[in-house]
């Protein structure tokens, strides 16, 4: 799992051939710390797909490009794009499927 920033987000993020599910969180958050296990199951369990996390206390302006209203909020990039949000603490399936697996 990789802490997105930023500074890496057009690497990690934008040029990345694999989708992204990206988890907007933050550590004083109940729900986000209920949904991260669950997150890091898919990280080390699912091939072909890169799992990253933005601290939004850390990076205000990511949270703000995203338009991140509340927390968590899963997104999924594809190519550069979003193709999928879901806010607030979703099942293990349901990110599944949000990924298309």
């Amino acid at each position: 799992m990789i802490k997105i920033t930023k500074e890496n987000f057009k690497e990690e993020v934008v040029d990345c051939k694999e989708p992204v599910l990206i988890d907007f969180w933050a550590s004083w958050c109940g729900p986000c710390n209920m949904l991260s296990p669950i997150i890091g199951e898919i990280d080390s369990e699912v091939s072909g797909v890169k799992v990253g996390k933005v601290n939004v206390d850390e990076e205000q302006e990511l949270a703000r490009q995203f338009g991140i209203m509340s927390i968590p909020t899963l997104v999924v990039v594809k190519d550069g794009t979003v193709v999928d949000t879901s806010v607030g603490v979703v099942s293990k399936e349901k990110i599944l499927s949000m990924l298309g697996k």
